[in-house]
C-alpha cells in the first residue's frame, strides 16, 4: 500500500512537470520577454536565450523583439560572450535597427571583436577582422560620436598587429631566415606610427613564461631533440614540406609577392 502511494506520487509530480513544460508554449509576447528579464537578472542566460527563441518563434512581428535582441548582445558581452553578442548583434542589425541604431549596433560589434582578443600575440585573422571593421566604421560614419573610441580601439589593434608580426620574425630570424624576418618586420604600413617609440605588448609574467617572444624558451632543455614527436618513421628533409609548409619555400613565395611585378 504505502509502495503504491509512493510511485502514485512520483507519478504526479512527473506528470505536474509535463504539465508545466507544455504549459510553456502559446504565450503573450510579453510574457516571453518577462522572462527573458528575469533570467537575464539572474545571469542565466542560456534559458534567456531559450525564452527569445520563443518569442521571435511565435510573436515574430513583436515590437518587443527590437529591444530584446539589442538587451542580449549587450548582457552576452558582458559576460564576455562576445560571438553570441555579434551574433544577436548582426539579428538586431538587419532586422530591427534603424540609420541612428545600427550606428550604435554597429560600434559595439566592433567593440565585441576588440574584447574578443585578450592577448595581442593570438588570432591574426581576428586582429585583421577588428581593423577592418574600425576602419569601415570611420569611412561610413566620418563625425560618429563613438568615433574617437572606434579610432582608439583600431590603432591598438594595429599595435597588436605589429607586435604579433615582430614576435613572428624573431621566430625566423631565430630559424636564421633572413627573407621571413625581413618580410614580417617590413610590414608597418602606418607612417603616423613611430615605431621606435611603440613598447612592447606588456604581457603578465605568468603567461609570458608559456607564451613566448620568438626567442629562445627556458623551458627548451625538458623538449626531447628529435625529429618528430608523432611518428617513429625517419624523416628526410627532403620529405618535410609534405608534412608542414617549408619556410624557405614560404620566403620564396612571399618575395614572388612582395617582389617588382
Amino acid at each position: 500500500m504505502i509502495r503504491s502511494m509512493i510511485a502514485g506520487f512520483v507519478l504526479l509530480i512527473l506528470f505536474a512537470g509535463c504539465s508545466k513544460e507544455i504549459e510553456e508554449y502559446n504565450q503573450p509576447a510579453a510574457y516571453w520577454y518577462e522572462k527573458m528579464i528575469e533570467a537575464v537578472g539572474d545571469a542565466n542566460l542560456e534559458k534567456a536565450d531559450d525564452y527569445y527563441s520563443s518569442l521571435q518563434s511565435e510573436h515574430i512581428g513583436s515590437p518587443l523583439l527590437d529591444e530584446a535582441t539589442l538587451i542580449l548582445a549587450v548582457s552576452h558581452m558582458y559576460y564576455e560572450e562576445y560571438l553570441l553578442s555579434e551574433h544577436f548583434l548582426t539579428e538586431y542589425v538587419k532586422r530591427y535597427a534603424d540609420a541612428d541604431e545600427r550606428e550604435y549596433a554597429e560600434f559595439l560589434m566592433i567593440k565585441a571583436k576588440y574584447m574578443a582578443l585578450p592577448n595581442p600575440r593570438r588570432d591574426q585573422g581576428l586582429i585583421q577582422e577588428g581593423i577592418k571593421a574600425g576602419e569601415a566604421f570611420s569611412r561610413k560614419y566620418p563625425h560618429s560620436k563613438y568615433g574617437p573610441v572606434v579610432n582608439t580601439m583600431v590603432l591598438r589593434l594595429y599595435l597588436a598587429e605589429a607586435s604579433l608580426n615582430e614576435t613572428i620574425a624573431s621566430l625566423y630570424e631565430r630559424l636564421d631566415k633572413p627573407g621571413g624576418t625581413n618580410y614580417y618586420r617590413s610590414l608597418k604600413p602606418q607612417p603616423w606610427i613611430d615605431w621606435d617609440e611603440v613598447d612592447p605588448a606588456d604581457v603578465p609574467w605568468y603567461k609570458e613564461m608559456f607564451e613566448g617572444d620568438g626567442g629562445p624558451s627556458w623551458y627548451a632543455f625538458l623538449i626531447p631533440d628529435t625529429q618528430s614527436v608523432v611518428s617513429r618513421k625517419k624523416v628526410d628533409e627532403s620529405d618535410w614540406f609534405s608534412i608542414n609548409t617549408d619556410l624557405e619555400q614560404q620566403e620564396d613565395i612571399e618575395r614572388k609577392m612582395t617582389g617588382p611585378q
